[in-house]
């Protein structure tokens, strides 16, 4: 399976001169950990997380040392630091450091990346843009869809998805979306929260409906 298979393609983004209160309530409003940081052209330039706003001088956080102790830190050490207790805009936060994956990469690459630079999601680029996201998550979601089977249709799988991804994305009723679907050899796998048992049958149902869909498992957690 490649990084396109189990991406998030409706990524939630920020830009540098988004005011950093502004992140904050992205970050809490969609229940995610970091944004990717995207300019005019739509070049991804850094990414800004939980970790760079646990430092703020709003709300008493900021790091203070011994006047001897500061005395002997480097002075870029202290101005990074200050940036990030009191720095109003995301582009005097964010790290520039990019660590990014392209949409052929496969998921031993990405699993290799993450767990390299410690990170918990790859930005996927293509042509420089910005085009998805996969997280720990899609890599454990694709796990437990495959289980212990060979990959001897990816190409079947990817259509399949891709028509189901569309088809929901014309749906009112629904917020699933491309992280909630999963497809191995034919069969979907459906995860995430549901609303209503109405809801469920419908997806249920509409993955059903689809060409080439072997079966479905119902991996949907109930919120009603």
């Amino acid at each position: 399976m490649k990084a396109t298979d189990v991406m998030v393609s409706k990524v939630i983004t920020t830009h540098p001169r988004a005011l950093v209160s502004e992140v904050a309530t992205l970050l809490i409003d969609n229940d995610i950990s970091a944004l990717p940081v995207v300019d005019e052209e739509g070049r991804v330039v850094g990414v800004i997380s939980e970790a760079d706003l646990m430092r703020r001088e709003e709300i008493g956080t900021e790091k203070r040392r011994p006047w001897w102790l500061e005395a002997m830190t480097p002075g870029a050490k202290l101005a990074k630091e200050f940036a990030h207790s009191h720095g109003k805009r995301v582009e005097e936060l964010m790290s520039r450091e990019l660590i990014s994956a392209s949409e052929d990469a496969s998921l031993g690459e990405i699993a290799s990346l993450l767990e390299k630079h410690r990170i918990k999601r790859v930005p996927i680029l293509k042509d420089g843009r910005l085009v998805g996201i996969v997280s720990r998550s899609n890599l454990v979601q694709a796990l437990a869809a495959a289980g212990s089977k060979v990959i001897t249709s990816a190409e079947k799988d990817r259509m399949i998805r891709a028509d189901i991804i569309t088809q929901l994305a014309d749906k009112k009723w629904t917020d699933f979306g491309d992280r909630n679907v999963v497809v191995v050899d034919g069969v979907v796998h459906l995860w995430g929260l549901v609303g209503s048992s109405e809801e469920r049958k419908a997806l249920t149902a509409l993955a059903e409906n689809v060409p080439g869909v072997a079966g479905v498992h119902d991996e949907m957690i109930p919120a009603y």
